[in-house]
């Protein structure tokens, strides 16, 4: 039996990568999977798999305790509505909101990290499991951005890395130069449709991180969802801080994109 690595499973794809590349470092992986994030997929990853309601932190962390795991990896998101809801939060959940300071995510899983840690259970940076999603700078569809695109990608890039600093959100939807949306508590994917809802086809969507990037906290990434999101919305191209955001799915992400017509560029941001 390897090292048991604990991991607190929200939604999206990284759950899934993260085990099968804990697998392959020779993990043994007990899953605690949240309830109405995680897919059920993940059972096939586990050695130890359990289910928790978002505010059953107690519980959580007892569960991982008791099966003797070393480590703990955050992987996926949680809805963060579901720090506004009053029921169903057991006392360290309702402590863990008091110490946050706030109910914005980074706040929120930095004091969600403090609290594992006080409890013995290191979390680890996510970055390790993900080294093949990273994309260096460059296009990665056939189709190049022409310069109207390129030129709202410059205005939206500096703009979105200043909300993700400030922790309002890491995604910014813009067309000729004017912010159409933000993203805010609703997510990434609802943000990019909401900007075509308002603007219409032809918005260009603009994903960063925080300079100062705790990769344990809130990590953004983008991928097949995201793709399948621009082209409910009618967007005409996707840009992300190339090398600070893994890309998932990206084959299949990409073909989406080019049978589409959406570009998909990978974009340093300057200091």
């Amino acid at each position: 039996m390897g090292e048991r690595l604990g991991i607190i499973a929200g939604s999206g794809e990284f759950p899934w990568l993260a085990a099968a590349e804990a697998g392959a470092r020779g993990y043994e992986c007990v899953i605690a999977a949240i309830r109405g994030e995680a897919e059920d997929r993940l059972r096939d990853r586990a050695g130890i798999i359990e289910w928790f309601g978002a505010g059953e932190i107690s519980r959580l962390s007892g569960f991982l305790k008791g099966h003797g795991v070393s480590c703990v990896l955050i992987a996926g998101k949680v809805r963060q509505e579901a720090a506004f809801r009053t029921w169903g939060l057991d006392d360290s959940a309702s402590f863990l909101l008091g110490r946050a300071g706030g109910k914005s995510p980074a706040r929120l899983i930095a004091a969600m990290i403090e609290f594992l840690e006080g409890q013995g259970l290191p979390v680890l940076d996510p970055t390790p499991f993900l080294n093949a999603y990273f994309c260096s700078p460059g296009t990665l569809t056939r189709t190049k951005p022409d310069s109207r695109v390129l030129m709202d990608i410059e205005y939206g890039l500096s703009i979105a890395g200043v909300l993700a600093d400030l922790d309002v959100g890491q995604t910014v939807v813009v067309k000729d130069r004017a912010v159409i949306a933000i993203e805010g508590i609703e997510g990434t994917d609802r943000a990019i449709m909401r900007g075509g809802e308002l603007a219409g086809p032809g918005t260009v969507v603009i994903k960063a991180g925080r300079s100062m990037q705790d990769p344990r906290i809130d990590l953004p990434a983008v991928g097949l969802e995201t793709v399948r999101a621009l082209v409910g919305a009618g967007a005409a191209a996707l840009a992300f801080e190339a090398e600070k955001l893994p890309f998932f799915q990206r084959e299949a992400a990409v073909d989406l994109a080019e049978r589409s017509g959406i570009v998909i560029v990978a974009k340093e941001r300057q200091p």
